[in-house]
């Protein structure tokens, strides 16, 4: 039981670490933000079924990184529609 509890903290460290390392495109930002969330919720459902509490906050936390989710793409959308890609390096700063 706690080998697979490694596993998905292993998972959410290789996240965090795809997360840093593709910091210049959006749309592999978003990615590997939603692996993160889908590694801890499996680690809090993990959690919450060890300690034998009831399951109602993980259904309340995969709701909320769903509406992330889809905020996260009408952001990339609308990004797109302005400035036709995703990649940060071609925004200006004093725009």
């Amino acid at each position: 039981m706690m080998m697979w509890f490694f596993v998905y903290v292993f998972m959410f460290i290789c996240g965090l670490l795809s997360f840093c390392i593709n910091r210049k495109h959006l749309l592999m930002m978003l990615l590997s933000l939603e692996f993160v969330v889908l590694s801890l919720f499996i680690i809090m459902f993990i959690f919450l079924s060890f300690l034998s509490f009831e399951s109602y906050f993980s259904l309340i936390f995969l709701s909320m990184s769903v509406c992330e989710g889809a905020l996260g793409l009408s952001i990339l959308v609308s990004l797109i529609r302005t400035h036709g890609n995703d990649n940060f390096q071609s925004f200006s700063i004093l725009w």
